[in-house]
């Protein structure tokens, strides 16, 4: 018996990467709907090697989420609670001072801070705890507050986007996250996000927080009822505004995680987590259509790190950290662990027969491993 298979050999996309050439969109949604994973990877290599030669990143970081209480509602997530909720919480700043303390030993390079939308707690309330944070760890980088947090930062306190940045970075914000990027398709974010900050608000945030001298990251949520043309679409947003701006530091993919959310009870997606398959194409066909940003990064808490060592030969340059605390992702459900430490990042570099290099919040490299 005779078996055929017919394989996208994609030569034309790999002549345009071999080129240097910029793919297209429609480029872009043939590679996410290809099955040929290999030549989708080593494509993706080619560019990670062009870019970063041999090194691979991490940081030794840690989580502070300073309350669960959102407004937003938006059923994607699985952190946010009213704040009647009996699983509900906002830490006291006495609370964080403590947190701050126990830090202050452990050698982190960077706080990274995000929580939910919490429309009773006051402007002073942010500022406060970036003091605190850099009381006890003066030389720590406070990376902290998505795109969304500070939209209705603004809102709720009555300011400017630009004047509430300007206050968080006088408190010592450092850089702002990428997340709530979600999916840019109003349509689809409308449905996963509801009343969330869209798309446009989004942009102009960054905008703003890189024409302030600081730098961001950017982000996807994929794995949910998102098709390969809403992928393709998010990502040539984000080369665009990079194009502008030149403001992001690196890219990384927040892998769905269905449990306790209503956008799984809606959609039937209990149980139904992002293939490994999916996961590497994602990271690599990034690394392919974001030509200018310098870093695609592979967050292991939503992935697993035996997946993100294996995406390094898949266009990924970036472990992320050791996150030492983190509650979003794994009240959606996720069993990977809670910390990993510096030692293991080096072994798993070093077994891909790349060089480890431990770098600060904006890539500045502290050590290398060679």
């Amino acid at each position: 018996m005779t078996t055929t298979h017919t394989t996208d050999t994609l030569d034309d996309i790999r002549e345009k990467v071999e080129q240097g050439e910029r793919l297209s969109f429609e480029d872009g949604v043939r590679l996410l709907k290809s099955n040929n994973l290999l030549a989708i990877g080593q494509m993706a290599d080619l560019v990670r090697r062009r870019k970063n030669g041999d090194h691979v990143y991490f940081i030794v970081n840690t989580h502070l989420n300073y309350t669960n209480v959102c407004y937003l509602d938006c059923k994607l997530c699985a952190f946010g609670l009213k704040p009647d909720n009996p699983r509900s919480y906002t830490l006291s700043l006495e609370q964080i001072e403590e947190k701050c303390k126990q830090m202050a030993t452990q050698n982190f390079t960077e706080l990274h801070i995000v929580g939910g939308v919490n429309a009773k707690l006051p402007f002073s309330y942010y500022e406060d705890m970036i003091h605190i944070a850099k009381k006890y760890n003066p030389n720590i980088h406070v990376q902290a507050f998505t795109a969304v947090e500070i939209d209705y930062l603004a809102r709720v306190s009555k300011m400017s986007v630009e004047e509430t940045i300007l206050r968080l970075k006088e408190a010592g914000l450092g850089s702002i996250l990428g997340g709530g990027a979600e999916i840019f398709d109003p349509e689809i974010r409308k449905i996963i996000s509801g009343h969330k900050t869209n798309a446009k608000r989004w942009f102009e945030i960054h905008e703003i927080t890189h024409r302030l001298g600081m730098r961001s990251n950017a982000s996807i949520l994929y794995g949910h009822i998102e098709k390969p043309e809403h992928v393709i679409d998010h990502l040539i947003r984000l080369r665009e505004h990079q194009d502008r701006t030149g403001g992001f530091d690196a890219f990384f993919g927040f892998a769905f995680h269905p449990e306790n959310t209503r956008l799984a009870d809606e959609f039937g997606l209990h149980g139904k987590q992002t293939t490994g398959i999916y996961d590497l194409k994602i990271l690599a066909v990034a690394r392919l259509m974001l030509d200018n940003f310098a870093h695609i990064r592979a967050f292991w808490m939503m992935i697993g790190l035996k997946l993100a060592q294996v995406s390094l030969q898949f266009g990924v340059d970036d472990l992320d950290g050791t996150v030492m605390e983190e509650q979003i992702v794994h009240a959606a459900g996720a069993k990977t662990k809670q910390m990993t430490p510096k030692q293991d990042f080096i072994e798993m570099i070093r077994e891909a027969g790349r060089i480890p290099v431990e770098r600060d919040t904006l890539y500045r490299e502290i050590k290398r491993y060679v």
